[in-house]
This record gives structure tokens, C-alpha cells and sequence, in this order.
């Protein structure tokens, strides 16, 4: 949050100010060549996201909170549009936080609040997705070991309305949090100088059905490390990040599965890339992503990625989304350029492979139980270019192609469809 707005015959300081921020923004999709089973063969939507957050610091407490309203308007009767579109007049943020120690250099959060942590891919505030993750509990942020820790027990909040007739008709319904879905952990990070980074980390989910649910019943823990030699000019940058997870779940959430599966589970990221001396400042990288998957036998190994943020890796969210953290081998080629400091863009070009061949392709719904479509996903290359037309307004278009390959075109339930063309514009006013 930015701008601090004095009230009203009040100096305007740190001990004594309201701080009020917010965007809108409107974003047009389009999406040909399905790769969803029994979704439209082609969709186009308009979303609309408004944000008001407020904050007011009192001393050793700031108070604050913060409204989405996200809505989808002409999607197809079949359309993936879901949660990750609509959640109307949404309270997603409202917290004290408080300053402890001598030095106030501890902080205790309670309520409700979003959280970015790390690299974003476990735990993340959503940007590009028309709906964000949010958390009713309690973090913990405090100085150790020449680093810094964040300790966490929260609710996730569970976005409601989620029936497709309400979906459609924008529906405002207040999110559900309940301790049937409870996500805690520890993350310690610490500046290693020279560009490096350390992070160490532990999630733990626990999940269980209630009344108006049936879930996998997901006991999860799941440690990690991160290591980056962050990207300059002139330079070499490096990022290695590992996790592995055990636990227990059921392979489906149906009232009939009552059989828990232990879970061994795994991913790693591999990044290497150098930022040139020029003008545009390019940065050209390579990636590799290896996330398990589950054969249906044995022990359940398909990963699960928690509450962590994709579009920056594997591509846009909303009609598209293909490509998520799960049941993936990719290697990748990026290239960045930032002309000056209203332009920027970029082009991605991924390999997609299946990490097990029985289970589906990260978040497309195409399995074949029998593995003869074989590995191949297919081909995915991705495009994006944001100016700033004014310092408060964005715009942005972008798009996707992705070429699909033998295991998204022959297995039992892949839809008959071409390759899969997506794009998207948008307009961001920020203030």
C-alpha cells in the first residue's frame, strides 16, 4: 500500500496515518483448440477486477483490510470459468498487525490476509489470476540466525459461490474458512550477499471432508530449499529450487474412497540465465522442471503445489492454464527485454513431457490409465508485452500456442479439437 492520507486535523505520520490503495482493471480472453475434456471447443470472456485496500497505522498496530470484487461476463455455457475468475465483493483482507519488541522489529498478524512467500510457487498472492489466495489466521515474522522467519498457522479461505449457475451470474457469497482445511509452516530466509540467497522451508496441510464437501483428505508436509544467485547486468544468475512430499490422501474425493495412499511426492527447478550490457537489457535463460506424477499404483505420487503461483512460469491463467506443477518434465528457453522503463516483454518456448504416463498432463484433465498415447505433451510457446502508458495505467496483451502432442491428442478423454491458440489484453489502472 502507498499514499499516506492524513485524516482529517492530524499530522500526516508513521504513527497516525491511513494509507489507501487500489486498481481495476478489465481483461478480454480468447481460447481455440481446447485441451479441457467436455469444456467449449472455443471460449471468449470478459473479466473485471476492482481492489480497495486500506490500512491505518496506531502506534505499535496497523489495522487493514481489503476488497476484491472479480467477475466473468460472456463466457460459454461450458466454459472453464470458475473460481479462478468470480468471487464478488470479496473481503479477502482484514487484519491487525502488530509491532513487538524493543525495536518493533517482530510483527504478529491475525485475521485474514494474503502472503507471498519465496519464490511464490507454494505460497503466493495471485496477480495475473482474477481471484487471489487468501488466509484467516496468524503469521509470525521475526529476526534469526542472520536471517528472517515467518511462522504461519492459517484457514485457506475456500472462494464460494462455486456452482455453475452462480458462477455465471457473478453471485456475491462470503468465502468459507473452517478448520477442516487447515496450511501451516516456517520460512527462513537469509541474504547470503553477492546476489545469493538462501531459503529453507516446511509446509504442512491438513484436510478433511465436512458437510458441504468431500475432499482428498490431504495430510501433506512438505519441505524445501531455495538457493538464487539473482539475475544483473553484465552477469551469470543461477536458482536452484528442490521439495519433496510425504503424507497421506485419497486418490479421488469420492464418499466411496476411504482408502489413504501414502505420498511420495518431489519437484526441482533448474534455472540458469545471463542479463546482457544493452540497452534493451536482455536476459535469455534456461529452465527445467521436473515435477512427479501419480500411476495409480502404489504409493501416490502426483506433487501438489499448495498455494503457489504459475502464470509466471508455465503461462497465463484464465481460459488457458495448462501447464501447471504437477506430472511434468520441461525443459525451456526464456527471453526478456526491457527497452526502457514503460516497455517490457517476453517469449518462452517449452518442451512438455509427462513425468509418469499413466497420469495427466499437469492441469489438463487428459489421462490415459493404459500410458499408450505415450509421454509427449507437446510444445508450448508463450509471448507477453506490458507498457505503461501513464505511470497509474498498464497495458498488457499476450498469448499462447500450444502444440499438442500425442499424449494430450490420443488419450481416451482428449477432446478433438487443433492445437490450442490463446490470447488476451488487458488495461490496469493502479493507484
Amino acid at each position: 500500500m502507498s499514499g499516506a492520507i492524513a485524516a482529517a486535523g492530524q499530522p500526516t505520520d508513521a504513527q497516525d496515518s491511513w494509507r489507501v490503495s487500489g486498481s481495476a482493471r478489465a481483461r478480454g480472453e480468447t481460447l481455440s483448440g481446447q485441451f479441457r475434456p467436455m469444456a467449449e471447443p472455443s471460449d471468449a470472456v470478459l473479466t473485471t477486477r476492482l481492489t480497495l485496500a486500506v490500512e491505518r497505522d496506531v502506534g505499535h498496530v496497523t489495522f487493514g483490510g481489503e476488497v476484491f470484487d472479480s467477475r466473468a461476463f460472456g463466457q460459454g455455457p461450458l466454459s472453464s470459468v470458475g473460481v479462478g475468475e468470480v468471487n464478488a465483493l470479496e473481503l479477502v483482507q482484514a487484519y491487525a498487525k502488530i509491532r513487538l519488541g524493543a525495536r518493533r522489529e517482530r510483527t504478529l498478524k491475525l485475521g485474514r490476509f494474503t502472503m507471498d512467500l519465496g519464490s511464490k510457487r507454494f505460497v503466493s498472492r495471485q496477480n495475473f489470476r482474477n481471484t487471489t489466495n487468501a488466509y484467516t489466521g496468524a503469521r509470525f515474522d521475526t529476526p534469526l540466525a542472520d536471517g528472517a522467519l515467518t511462522a504461519f498457522w492459517v484457514m485457506p479461505q475456500v472462494r464460494l459461490p462455486d456452482d455453475r449457475a452462480a458462477i455465471e451470474d457473478n453471485r456475491i457469497a462470503w468465502d468459507r474458512e473452517s478448520s477442516d482445511l487447515q496450511f501451516a509452516g516456517l520460512f527462513w530466509t537469509r541474504d547470503l550477499g553477492q546476489r545469493r540467497s538462501l531459503d529453507l522451508y516446511v509446509y504442512g496441510l491438513t484436510e478433511s471432508d465436512d458437510a458441504d464437501q468431500q475432499t482428498r483428505n490431504r495430510r501433506l508436509a512438505t519441505p524445501g530449499v531455495r538457493w538464487r544467485h539473482s539475475p544483473a547486468a553484465g552477469a551469470w544468475d543461477v536458482e536452484v529450487e528442490a521439495a519433496a512430499q510425504v503424507g497421506q490422501v485419497r486418490r479421488s474425493a469420492s464418499p466411496a474412497d476411504t482408502q489413504d495412499v501414502d505420498v511420495r511426492a518431489g519437484f526441482i527447478h533448474l534455472e540458469a540465465g545471463r542479463t546482457f550490457a544493452h540497452d534493451w537489457s536482455p536476459r535469455l535463460a534456461a529452465q527445467f522442471d521436473n515435477v512427479t506424477g501419480d500411476g495409480g499404483r502404489g504409493d501416490y505420487g502426483r506433487f501438489d503445489t499448495l498455494y503457489g503461483a504459475r502464470r509466471f512460469e508455465f503461462g497465463p491463467a484464465g481460459l488457458y492454464g495448462p501447464v501447471s506443477r504437477a506430472n511434468l518434465v520441461s525443459p525451456g528457453v526464456r527471453l526478456e527485454v526491457k527497452p526502457d522503463r514503460k516497455l517490457d516483454g517476453f517469449v518462452a518456448v517449452r518442451g512438455l513431457w509427462l513425468e509418469d504416463a499413466r497420469d495427466s498432463l499437469g492441469a489438463t484433465g487428459v489421462i490415459d490409465p493404459s500410458s499408450d498415447s505415450g509421454r509427449f505433451g507437446g510444445t508450448q510457446i508463450e509471448a507477453r508485452v506490458r507498457y505503461k502508458l501513464t505511470p497509474d495505467v498498464t497495458l498488457e496483451t499476450g498469448g499462447a500456442r500450444l502444440f499438442k502432442g500425442g499424449a494430450l491428442t490420443d488419450a481416451p478423454n482428449a477432446p478433438a479439437t487443433a492445437d490450442t491458440t490463446y490470447g488476451y489484453v488487458d488495461v490496469t489502472y493502479a493507484f
